[in-house]
This record gives C-alpha cells, sequence and structure tokens, in this order.
C-alpha cells in the first residue's frame, strides 16, 4: 500500500524518499504501516514530519475460534468452513 504524501513547500524529492523510508522503517519497527506522510517546510533548514499510521490487518474473521484470514487456511480449515452451517 502506497501512502499518501502531502508536501507544502519546497521539498525536493530525494529529501521526500529519505524521510518516508525513515518513516516506514519506524512504523515497521512497530508493526505498523505509514498511510500518511505530511511534510511542512517552515524554513530552509527546517521540515515538520506528520506520520499516520495503522495497523496492517484490514479484516480479520472468526471462525471457530480462529483469528485469521482465509487466505491463511490449510485445506482443512477450508472444508470447515464450507461445511459451517449459518443460523438466522
Amino acid at each position: 500500500m502506497t501512502p499518501k504524501i502531502t508536501v507544502s513547500g519546497t521539498v525536493s524529492q530525494l529529501e521526500i524518499d529519505m524521510l518516508l523510508k525513515e518513516e516506514q522503517a519506524k512504523a515497521q519497527r512497530q508493526g505498523k504501516i505509514v498511510t500518511e506522510l505530511v511534510i511542512t517546510e517552515i524554513s530552509a533548514e527546517e521540515l515538520e514530519v506528520k506520520v499516520v499510521t495503522s495497523p496492517p490487518i484490514k479484516r480479520v474473521r472468526r471462525i471457530t475460534g480462529y483469528l485469521a484470514e482465509t487466505d491463511r487456511f490449510n485445506s482443512a480449515k477450508h472444508q470447515e468452513l464450507k461445511d459451517r452451517v449459518t443460523h438466522m
């Protein structure tokens, strides 16, 4: 997923790429992903960087006590999912 990047001022593409890499590495160590990066030029030597992160899980399914995405299921778990009865 590519983060949304907003830049105010005259910031070079090289600086943007370096800041993005640094913030992505920092977020990865925390188990998160960078979803938005806002860079504001305060002066010629100073930049303000705001980062929005989120957990990498988009959707979680709870099936028979397990929390996992269905694409990670083995064949037995897929069969269990197919045989499951929905009660209304």
